[in-house]
């Protein structure tokens, strides 16, 4: 099951859905237009769930980590890739230079849409740090929850298991 917020993403979902090699018969994936925060599935429906570079644009990113855990049955992961910002200050300083001034500059001009490269860096700015993300899963009621910094630091992949 896939499910998201936009129905333009859900689109592109589907569009890939239709080239999917070697699609087997049962093998369908269901898409569901729906919030994070207001998943339309019953308690303790899934083993996993996973966000990849979305949850930080969840406007109540502590209810929708409610709502994964809500999902899961009792064992069940929950998987989220999210950007970071490095730890290091020399990285830091390097990577906030590139990521505030040069990408937003360089994404605009090669696609015409400066603006969604503004939105990237500004929501990545707002988003709390691998700590304070791991206490909002803990306080959602996840547990064993790990953080696992990648290039640098620059995206971490958070997971926890409902009990």
């Amino acid at each position: 099951v896939g499910a998201d917020l936009s129905r333009a993403m859900l689109a592109l979902a589907a569009r890939k859905r239709a080239r999917r090699p070697g699609r087997a018969a049962g093998a369908a994936i269901d898409l569901v237009n729906a919030p994070a925060e207001a998943l339309p599935f019953r308690d303790a429906s899934f083993d996993a769930v996973t966000i990849a570079f979305g949850i930080r644009n969840v406007p109540d990113f502590p209810l929708g980590l409610r709502e994964m855990r809500r999902v899961l049955r009792p064992g069940g992961r929950a998987v989220i890739l999210e950007f970071s910002t490095p730890p290091g200050h020399l990285l830091w300083r390097v990577y906030s230079y590139y990521f505030f001034h040069v990408l937003p500059r360089v994404g605009g001009l090669l696609t015409g849409r400066q603006a969604a490269y503004r939105y990237l860096t500004r929501s990545v700015a707002r988003f709390p740090g691998p700590g304070a993300f791991r206490e909002a899963m803990r306080e959602a009621g996840f547990e064993g929850v790990r953080s696992l910094p990648m290039n640098g630091g620059i995206v971490c992949v958070h997971s926890g298991r409902r009990p």
